[in-house]
């Protein structure tokens, strides 16, 4: 366990630093893609929701950090996606092929909900109208269509262990 939190630990600094780099900026419509809620979400569909709230505590807390934001904001929203993101998978069959969609689409919604009730809720000026109806859908759309290409990659990054050894010996009766 401690490799795949490594690796969804390096994994997320990489998106974070792209996030910042090349997806903030990068305008369509009134919103842009989020790279790392996608990567949070994707991973801990993959690893399960340990490493998966790990990884959105990690993400949230470097977002908070590097963009001056209220500290302990976007980790709280981000360790909650990785959380349910992960009991997801945990529970139904990360094979199918529309778990990933299904599960960034409805965090990309969930978290958006939650960054505009917290902002309510600590005094933060912020517009509703903005948040949820003009930026939520193109961010949405992008969102969904940078699930595949990630999943793709976290999918050689965290091999699917196999419950049933490859090799089985035969068993000695003793006594």
């Amino acid at each position: 366990m401690t490799v795949a939190v490594l690796k969804a630990l390096g994994a997320v600094f990489v998106a974070v630093l792209l996030e910042l780099a090349v997806f903030a900026p990068l305008q369509i419509g009134s919103g842009s893609a989020d790279i790392v809620l996608v990567t949070v979400a994707v991973v801990a569909l993959l690893t399960g929701s340990i490493v998966g709230a790990i990884a959105g505590f990690w993400a949230g807390l470097l977002l908070d950090t590097v963009s001056l934001g209220t500290l302990g904001l976007t980790s709280l929203l981000l360790t909650l996606v990785g959380y349910w993101c992960g009991r997801y998978g945990e529970t139904t069959a990360r094979d199918q092929a529309h778990a990933p969609f299904l599960a960034v689409a409805v965090v990309t919604v969930l978290a958006a909900a939650g960054n505009l009730l917290l902002q309510f809720t600590i005094g933060e000026p912020t517009s509703a109208r903005w948040m949820l109806f003009d930026s939520l859908w193109p961010q949405l759309i992008l969102n969904v269509i940078l699930t595949l290409p990630l999943y793709a990659l976290f999918r050689w990054m965290f091999p699917r262990r196999t419950l049933i050894p490859a090799v089985t010996r035969e068993v000695e009766l003793l006594g």
